[in-house]
């Protein structure tokens, strides 16, 4: 058994043969080109450009959906995909999963055969990037009932006006999913969402700075003013925000999965450490208490992965409800919190320098824990499907 993988009861093997030696290809590649440069790109905030040709030559652009050259990959495999993805560097898999699970994902849940068209093909092969500009700097949590862009209809095109904030993929994205609410006329106060390019007249992108989690992570403060949109650029199937949460659950999910990716990195990192650093003349793995802490990891990612897993089958089923995504979002993420805490105290001092790649595992860890819902939202979504009383408040 190779123990630096901490899968442990061998999830993968539920996998086909095919999705197997595909995964294994994702983790070659992610050893070769992502895991040496990571930490330098985290430090120096800096988005790696020079890796979209690569990573699109994958053909890992939402691979639950079949396509030409393939047959679908099942939702297991999805999840793992992200996990390895953020083993690697939660980063990278974060702008993966904003491009194709809410941009790519977006264009083919929402867009007409035109749309499609015109930017499917270019957005899978990562030949053009994508953002979902949802989250306002007043609403995050609250952004079903809060949401305050404004779209107003001026002849065959709409005009946008209002901000963004925490848009991942926003200083560069070459087109942005925008959420907006109609001003006037007979649909005001209805959510719609607009393809819009990012160079478009009257929007500025701002760079988010001074962030301690995904530094690579290029997030945008955005601001619209008199943004001009075709009805052509549209979704038309979009009225309520319960289209956007379509989106959102498969999103959360795997979040949910980079709980358990953010566990395998931090497994990885302290035992090779405990391993091969001495104290009192012995190796720190051959202490009880630092054996228990890295079983105690183990543990924690083991489950995780476990419950992830039984979710990917309910999901394949289309049984997995946000009230079930929710609670496997907040408890992987709690678990996680648990893991690279204890894996920073594995690695004593030398756990707060990103020389040693586990502070930067722990500071992501922060980010995780909080987007796609905090812990909070997450809980009490799940605590009123198991109650049937909403504690919202």
């Amino acid at each position: 058994m190779t123990l630096p993988d901490a899968d442990y009861y061998d999830v993968q093997a539920l996998l086909d043969r095919r999705e197997r030696a595909k995964l294994a290809e994702l983790r070659n590649f992610l050893a070769a080109e992502v895991a040496p440069h990571a930490q330098g790109w985290w430090d120096r905030e800096e988005f790696p450009f020079e890796l979209l040709p690569k990573l699109g030559s994958l053909g890992l652009s939402t691979p639950h959906r079949a396509q030409p050259d393939r047959p679908a990959y099942s939702r297991l495999f999805h999840g793992l995909v992200i996990a390895e993805l953020t083993r690697a560097d939660t980063s990278i898999a974060t702008f993966f999963m904003v491009h194709h699970d809410l941009f790519v994902e977006g264009l083919q849940a929402f867009g007409t055969p035109e749309q499609r068209e015109r930017y499917l093909a270019d957005a899978m092969a990562l030949r053009t990037t994508g953002a979902f500009a949802l989250t306002e700097p007043e609403h995050g949590s609250d952004v079903a009932r809060g949401l305050s862009l404004r779209a107003r209809r001026e002849g065959q095109d709409w005009v946008l006006d209002g901000v963004k904030r925490w848009i991942g993929n926003g200083t560069f994205a070459d087109h942005l999913l925008v959420w907006a609410r109609v001003a006037g006329g007979p649909d005001d106060g209805q959510l719609r969402c607009f393809i819009v390019a990012g160079d478009s007249p009257g929007l500025t992108r701002s760079k988010i700075e001074h962030k301690i989690a995904l530094r690579t992570v290029q997030n945008a403060d955005l601001a619209f003013d008199g943004v001009r949109v075709t009805e052509a650029d549209r979704f038309p199937g979009v009225a309520s925000f319960d289209d956007a949460r379509t989106l959102l659950l498969s999103s959360r999910l795997l979040v949910a999965w980079q709980a358990v990716g953010q566990q395998l990195a931090a497994f990885d990192v302290a035992r090779k450490y405990a391993v091969g650093r001495e104290q009192f003349g012995r190796p720190l793995a051959s202490f009880q208490l630092v054996q228990g802490q890295l079983t105690q990891m183990l543990g924690n990612a083991t489950a995780s992965m476990a419950m992830l897993a039984q979710l990917a089958r309910l999901q394949d089923t289309e049984e997995a409800t946000m009230p079930r995504v929710a609670l496997a979002k907040a408890w992987a993420t709690a678990r996680m919190r648990e893991t690279v805490a204890l894996g920073r105290a594995i690695l004593g001092g030398n756990g707060i320098v990103s020389d040693y790649r586990m502070a930067k595992i722990f500071a992501d860890a922060e980010a995780v824990y909080t987007y796609e819902g905090t812990f909070e939202v997450n809980t009490l979504i799940a605590g009123r499907d198991a109650t049937g009383l909403s504690a919202f408040t």
